[in-house]
């Protein structure tokens, strides 16, 4: 009897939790929401953000409240996310980098990105594209290839991701190619290396570039993500070009900390989802910067991650990268 009893009592506690939290998030949001970010103001994440918010301000009569948390390999950001508290009014928007590879790349996080972080959907892909100086005259990877072998030790190339610097260690070790990497500090620096030629190659966000593709200052030879821009669709892809590697994986996503109640994650991903996709927001926010959209479902987006953990992992391996 008493053991029925238990069991009563206890399902009656779960039909009570489930109906508050349902009830919390018919309500929700009665306040403002914070958003943090992993970018700098006037980074990607920080000025997607405030874009939303302007439509959520106007369909939920509450604003999103930027906050800026860059740094520390993007490792800041996700941190704080991780340990705000799980009520729906800490929301963030990180990238790969921070929830993907950064557990690979060094001995100790001090949060879980596994554990103390929910995806709630996938925002947008960061396309990126291998890129050269016009003036080395070339016009795909080949003819970069063959270019590298006429100038043996003169060609250096950047990029900041992993898997970018795996695919072009893999040319050089399975087609001959004669380059070397140089360290990556910045978007703008980076664009003004390969711009000045003192590194004439670089693995970078099409939207940092595209100014530079119009003026003929550099040439696009692939596109890395195996996603083809709109603006530049006659751009190949790695996997038009041969190449069976992993494809470089750049987006950002929407998180929340770990115990956040369901019906608020679910709520958060449908008014995601509904903004993305409006062809507005889409063309002037996400196109018209490189981007693309990637909405997903939280199942979804937590299946994706399970897989991009599983790549991530033999990518560092491979790379020969050493956990710092």
């Amino acid at each position: 009897m008493r053991s029925s009893n238990f069991t009563s009592a206890l399902v009656l506690a779960m039909g009570t939790i489930a109906w508050s939290h349902a009830a919390a998030a018919a309500d929700y949001p009665t306040r403002p929401i914070k958003v943090i970010t992993n970018t700098s103001a006037g980074g990607l994440s920080d000025i997607f953000a405030r874009a939303v918010g302007q439509v959520v301000q106007k369909d939920w009569g509450q604003p999103l409240i930027v906050d800026n948390r860059p740094g520390g390999s993007q490792n800041v950001g996700a941190r704080a996310c991780a340990e705000a508290t799980a009520d729906g009014y800490t929301i963030c928007i990180i990238n790969a980098d921070a929830t993907v590879y950064n557990e690979y790349l060094f001995k100790h996080l001090p949060f879980s990105p596994e554990k103390d972080l929910v995806p709630v959907t996938q925002l947008f892909h960061l396309l990126q594209t291998l890129v050269v100086n016009s003036n080395l005259k070339v016009k795909t990877v080949d003819e970069l290839i063959a270019a590298s072998k006429a100038k043996p030790g003169t060609l250096s190339y950047l990029t900041a991701s992993p898997p970018l610097a795996l695919y072009m260690e893999r040319l050089k070790t399975e087609k001959g190619a004669d380059w070397v990497r140089v360290p990556f500090r910045g978007g703008g620096e980076a664009v003004n290396a390969i711009m000045n030629g003192s590194t004439p190659i670089g693995l970078i966000g099409i939207g940092n570039v595209l100014g530079h593709l119009s003026a003929g200052d550099m040439t696009a030879l692939v596109m890395l993500n195996n996603i083809h821009f709109p603006q530049y669709p006659n751009i190949p892809t790695l996997e038009e070009t041969g190449y069976k590697g992993p494809a470089s994986q750049s987006w950002y996503g929407l998180f929340v900390p770990t115990g956040t109640p369901k019906p608020i994650i679910d709520k958060l991903a449908a008014e995601f989802a509904k903004i993305v996709n409006e062809p507005g927001f889409r063309d002037k926010t996400l196109i018209a910067r490189g981007l693309v959209p990637a909405i997903n479902t939280p199942a979804e987006f937590a299946a994706e991650m399970d897989k991009e953990r599983a790549i991530a992992r033999q990518v560092v391996k491979d790379a020969g990268l050493q956990p710092q």
